[in-house]
């Protein structure tokens, strides 16, 4: 991923914003009343608003400070989903076998990291470009693998198990971790009136996820 910073958008700030995943789907109304629709990405991507967030000058300072040193939208950066930014649900803990992320062959030593969304009628897998430093946790059908035994890439999410410790063919592989968001941000102006700002007004800084 080119024109990207490995830091993180404020967690403080963070905490306080909106926004989710956005999908995008053509819809055609047929003349018989019913309709088709077809899915236009494969993946879906998250859209927050910092604005949200900023509580104080000191606090929007912060953020035109952050602004200025991706020089806008210019460079990507981490940033962590206040409701999902880990292997599990927010308030469960994270284990090795909370997603799996692939089989082992016998030869494959490398596996990416990937998160399902899924009930009983479909799901959808979302890979994991940002996994935390420290949190990335594996385990080989379901006996925890020690950390010796692999390592991750944080910058792509990658896995790779260390010579001698290479999934066995038929293994399931799986993976508990925290993870940031790659984003950038999704304008080159942020307008301020602090006359407003003072009376309630917060500005709108959009962020946009960056699809790795």
């Amino acid at each position: 991923m080119s024109g990207f910073h490995e830091v993180r958008f404020p967690l403080r700030l963070a905490l306080g914003v909106t926004g989710g995943p956005v999908r995008r789907t053509d819809i055609v109304n047929l003349s018989n009343g019913r309709e088709q629709r077809n899915a236009r990405w494969r993946f879906s991507r998250r859209s927050y608003d910092a604005g949200s967030g900023i509580k104080s000058l000191g606090d929007l300072y912060e953020v035109l400070a952050f602004f200025e040193a991706r020089c806008g939208e210019l460079y990507g950066f981490r940033f962590r989903d206040p409701l999902d930014w880990k292997s599990c649900a927010p308030a469960a803990t994270i284990t090795s076998v909370d997603q799996l992320i692939g089989t082992g062959d016998g030869v494959t030593a490398a596996f990416a990291l990937s998160k399902t969304y899924a009930d009983a009628a479909a799901g959808s897998v979302r890979l994991i470009a940002k996994p935390v430093a420290g949190t990335v946790t594996v385990s080989v059908n379901g006996v925890t693998k020690a950390a010796t035994a692999f390592t991750c890439n944080t910058t792509t999410g990658l896995v790779t198990f260390a010579a001698g410790h290479v999934p066995a063919a038929g293994a399931a592989v799986r993976a508990g971790y925290e993870f940031d968001v790659p984003v950038r941000f999704a304008t080159d102006r942020i307008e301020v009136n602090l006359s407003n700002f003072n009376a309630g007004s917060i500005p709108a800084i959009p962020i946009t996820e960056i699809l790795p």
